[in-house]
């Protein structure tokens, strides 16, 4: 999710000075933080601390490969962009522990973006401020672009869901001219009564800054933007499905943003800042590491990395 810089947010800066120390730590002993994300996962944040305990080994179980240094974890995959999902049976006819549950996937941007920059350059009211309708996203170095891989992972993710009794809800199928715009995105979550929003992204930042970060909605108010009854549910949403994350994927924390969480607290994007819902991002990576890249051109990875959202999502709505 290229357009909004990360090194353009004041939230990420302040945060990354004052974590500056934790983000070391969190780089000489990647086991330790990934065994933070998945307690926080399992236990729910009720009231804990951003900041990973000292000493927090990684339940045997995740380990799924080895860690030559800090970063994502080496795994065994196939660099070619991931096909298309099947499409999936109706949403929601499954009986399962979540009949009953609405669910709201919103595959960031859409393919046909790039065909479209005047329209999706057009400002929309976001509450506190004016920003684009949406934008084209990132795209790997060799061209695999954001919009494919959030479609892609966004229909596994689906059909992990529904066989688990959710109603889903997208946001868009790459069958729009373009968008829909970052209020709408919102509306459609808002409209749905979804019981969660996931917003699926990948990042666009620097070679060597590698790693997935979760994006949490920051207290905001300001026209029609109010997200202080969502503030606290979107933030468990977002832990559980960074602590599963971590068990389904083997990647580690984002190393450029978040203090080494892989939680980031933001004011400044509209499809939170308009939800009325929980709703949080995932960056899954970052397109321009060669390393992060290969994962998420992988149609191996993209399924691991559906049911990391899928499981926290689940374990969110306690199913």
């Amino acid at each position: 999710m290229s357009y909004d810089s990360e090194s353009s947010n004041p939230d990420s800066r302040s945060r990354r000075v004052r974590g500056r120390a934790l983000v070391a730590l969190a780089a000489l002993a990647p086991t330790a933080l990934a065994g933070w994300l998945v307690w926080q996962a399992m236990s729910g944040p009720g009231g804990q601390d951003d900041k990973p305990p000292k000493v927090l080994p990684l339940p045997s179980r995740t380990v799924q490969s080895t860690r030559p240094g800090a970063g994502t974890a080496t795994v065994t995959v196939t660099a070619t962009p991931s096909p298309a999902a099947p499409a999936s049976p109706k949403s929601g006819t499954a009986a399962g522990p979540l009949s009953g549950k609405t669910v709201v996937i919103d595959p960031g941007h859409n393919p046909n973006n790039f065909q479209h920059t005047k329209e999706i350059n057009e400002p929309v009211d976001i509450g506190t401020n004016k920003k684009e309708c949406d934008t084209t996203g990132t795209e790997t170095n060799d061209g695999y672009t954001e919009a494919e891989f959030t479609l892609d992972v966004s229909h596994r993710i689906r059909a992990i869901l529904e066989k688990q009794g959710a109603k889903v809800v997208f946001t868009q199928n790459g069958d729009r001219t373009f968008g829909p715009c970052v209020d709408e995105r919102a509306r459609i979550g808002n409209q749905a009564h979804a019981d969660a929003v996931v917003s699926v992204h990948a990042d666009g930042a620097n070679q060597g800054q590698r790693g997935f970060h979760v994006i949490l909605p920051a207290t905001v108010k300001g026209g029609a933007a109010d997200t202080a009854p969502i503030v606290g549910p979107s933030r468990e949403l977002g832990v559980r499905i960074a602590g599963k994350f971590v068990l389904d994927t083997g990647m580690n924390a984002s190393n450029y943003v978040g203090d080494g969480t892989a939680l980031d607290v933001r004011s400044d994007l509209g499809g939170l800042n308009l939800s009325t819902v929980p709703k949080v991002f995932i960056e899954c990576g970052n397109m321009r590491d060669s390393r992060d890249s290969a994962l998420l051109k992988s149609a191996e990875w993209h399924q691991k990395a559906a049911q990391g959202i899928a499981d926290g999502i689940m374990a969110f709505l306690g199913g």
